[in-house]
């Protein structure tokens, strides 16, 4: 289990975990990420301050803050050598 600001792009998993407080925590499941969800990383800006994923089907833009808070199965980019 690791937060996605720390995997490759094109790393794929399920979430595990959120560890955000309000109101970061109730805006994440607004946009339908939550426990269980499928997640990939699709790309960051250079300074990794902002991070593009895509949950089922829909892609999001997140702050460092909020994507930090997301914890993936990282046995999935262990698996394609990206861990």
């Amino acid at each position: 289990m690791k937060p996605i600001t720390e995997c490759r792009i094109g790393c794929e998993g399920t979430i595990v975990k959120i560890r955000a407080k309000e109101p970061v925590r109730g805006r994440l499941f607004s946009l339908g990420l939550a426990k269980g969800s499928h997640l990939k990383v699709l790309d960051h800006t250079l300074a990794k301050q902002t991070w593009e994923v895509e949950s089922d089907g829909t892609k999001i833009a997140l702050r460092e803050e909020e994507a930090a808070s997301i914890f993936i199965d990282d046995d999935a980019c262990a698996a394609k050598g990206e861990a």
